[in-house]
């Protein structure tokens, strides 16, 4: 199937310090490039990879589930973890959630995370009838392109494929249930005028993560997809910096 232009995977050789960037749900690469690029050109290692059934059309999309999207991350992040002396995990929206199941699965084998307006519990009504309506309609209206900045656009589906949406309770499930794994620092950028993601998914991650390693930073300027928003370069200043403080290893510029 081919890519849609400019959806492309995004990969970069630095230095020994990793970062695996994970994009949203029916999003693509696109969003998370200008990050990807920032991270690169302060010498990090930089893997940004296309999750299956993204990028294409939400018809493809609708044979995949979120097992399909987090083994293909799993993969990158070994891919980085056999590079690098140290990986990074960072996402946005349901990117941010399964950047919080790699956390709790490989532990000390992630540095620390940086999750830009994270979907990590259902808020959205109608999703609770998804595993009856994907028996109806094989399609419901997309989620993509929430920015407050005028003339940009998010490459993404303008139809969520019912039966891959029907599979988002379970790894949301998984992921609150052991939150309490995810002992790294955990930096969580946070738009109030969020039209995707509700606040319940902060709140609950204020809730859980107890431990002192929780930093959220709210975005006043930014909608849902904050990294092609007005506050892009507050993300990826904060999370250059963040390495800074969390890594235990220099950065090399190229």
């Amino acid at each position: 199937m081919p890519v849609m232009p400019g959806a492309e995977p995004y990969h970069h050789k630095g230095g020994q310090i990793g970062v695996l960037l994970c994009h949203g749900f029916t999003g693509s690469p696109q969003s998370l490039r200008p990050w990807g690029e920032h991270l690169a050109a302060a010498g990090m290692t930089v893997a940004l990879p296309r999750l299956p059934g993204h990028g294409t059309t939400w018809q493809e999309m609708s044979r995949t589930r979120w097992e399909d999207w987090y083994a293909e991350l799993d993969k990158s992040l070994a891919d980085l973890r056999g590079r690098c002396a140290e990986v990074f995990v960072m996402g946005l929206s349901l990117g941010g959630c399964m950047a919080l199941r790699l956390a709790e699965v490989h532990g000390e084998g992630i540095r620390g995370l940086v999750i830009v307006n994270p979907s990590i519990t259902n808020d959205v009504p109608l999703l609770r009838l998804a595993p009856l309506l994907r028996l109806v309609v094989s399609s419901v209206p997309g989620v993509a392109g929430d920015i407050k900045k005028e003339g940009v656009t998010e490459l993404g589906y303008a139809r969520t494929p019912v039966r891959a949406a029907a599979t988002l309770p379970r790894l949301w499930a998984l992921t609150q249930a052991e939150l309490g794994k995810v002992t790294q620092p955990v930096l969580v950028f946070h738009s109030p005028q969020d039209h995707v993601v509700k606040p319940a998914s902060v709140r609950i991650l204020r809730e859980r993560l107890s431990g002192g390693n929780l930093n959220v930073v709210e975005l006043n300027d930014s909608y849902h997809v904050a990294t092609l928003d007005n506050d892009a370069d507050r993300i990826f200043a904060g999370s250059v910096e963040f390495i800074h403080t969390n890594a235990s290893v220099p950065l090399q510029r190229d």
